[in-house]
């Protein structure tokens, strides 16, 4: 299916330049709006959807200091507002909206689902940061020391963390590739956006009971960035009647980007079967799905064949596949 890309930079309410940009249907109305609080467009789009994203603040092409988070809420507020006024576009009335996001992108996409729940039709979650696994989870006095100079050093890189790109792609060409994008944020974590992104996932582990929109979770079983156990919390946790949860033996935490080309058409069949299913259309056939609310452990990755990608559309793929710059111009 041909796509149409688009971009725009915006005006935050702080007055701060955001990137913003779209994967639309060339060819046909979409199916519906996904909005990316991180995450894939291109893919999404070549099975008829229209995909919107945003970069936050200090991510990817968005203005403003790099990868510092000054208030969560920030990155919230701006989301649920620009995919608002997109949602409120003549041309997109009566559409069905979805969120997706991956990793922190997954909190974000939560977030914005509370500030109005009955805005949101669905989710799609990718290893999503929800919870702080119990592994890595630091000591309430290490957290209260870093509290404690938070105002006075807030952008200081003092976080101590392990190599993220390393522990995140499976596939070592795809890993070289991410590190050697200038948009990806390679340094210690700012203390302000440490604390930051520490205090969304306990305040979210702590209402998980709140989430009710219907949602897909998806989560690599090898992933030791973000533990599959959050997601089960999440699965068992929340009051949705419509959830599905879906565990990858073998597959990292980058399960749409970091893992072999094979794999990640495997994953993005299950994530279009589960949308096209909310969306009342004909799904992809390929899978053997299984009942909405059950646990789904032990699927292995199958070889998929994807035909008629447009030369258009294979360049949008090359030139602007992800946001907040983990693949991008």
């Amino acid at each position: 299916m041909d796509i149409e890309y688009q971009e725009e930079y915006i005006r935050s309410s702080r007055g701060v330049q955001l990137f913003t940009c779209r994967w639309l249907p060339s060819s046909s109305s979409p199916k519906a709006l996904v909005f990316l609080c991180h995450g894939c467009g291109t893919m999404l789009a070549r099975y008829g959807y229209g995909v919107v994203g945003i970069d936050y603040e200090g991510h990817g092409r968005s203005m403003a200091a790099r990868c510092y988070i000054k208030k969560f809420n920030n990155i919230v507020n701006d989301c649920s507002n620009f995919f608002k006024s997109v949602s409120a576009k003549e041309e997109y009335r009566g559409k069905k909206r979805f969120l997706y996001g991956e990793s922190m992108g997954g909190a974000v996409a939560l977030l914005v689902h509370k500030e109005d729940p009955t805005f949101w039709h669905g989710a799609v979650l990718v290893a999503p940061m929800c919870k702080i696994s119990e592994k890595v989870k630091p000591h309430p006095v290490v957290v209260n020391l870093l509290t404690m100079v938070e105002d006075i050093i807030p952008r200081w890189k003092i976080v101590p963390t392990k190599d993220v790109i390393n522990s995140a792609f499976k596939d070592p060409i795809k890993r070289e590739q991410v590190r050697n994008n200038k948009l990806i944020y390679q340094s210690k974590p700012r203390l302000k956006t440490a604390l930051e992104m520490l205090r969304t996932s306990m305040s979210l582990e702590n209402t998980l009971g709140e989430v009710t929109m219907p949602f897909f979770v998806l989560h690599g079983e090898a992933d030791t960035v973000t533990d599959p156990e959050v997601s089960k919390a999440l699965y068992e946790k929340a009051s949705s009647k419509d959830k599905t949860i879906k565990l990858y033996p073998g597959m990292w935490h980058a399960l749409t980007s970091g893992e072999s080309d094979d794999n990640i058409e495997f994953v993005f069949s299950d994530i279009i079967s589960w949308l096209d299913k909310r969306c009342g259309g004909d799904y992809y056939d390929g899978l053997n799905y299984e009942q909405t609310n059950s646990l789904i452990e032990n699927v292995m990755p199958v070889s998929l064949s994807v035909t008629g990608t447009s030369r258009k559309a294979r360049r949008a793929r090359s030139s602007a596949n992800y946001l907040c710059g983990w693949k991008g111009r």
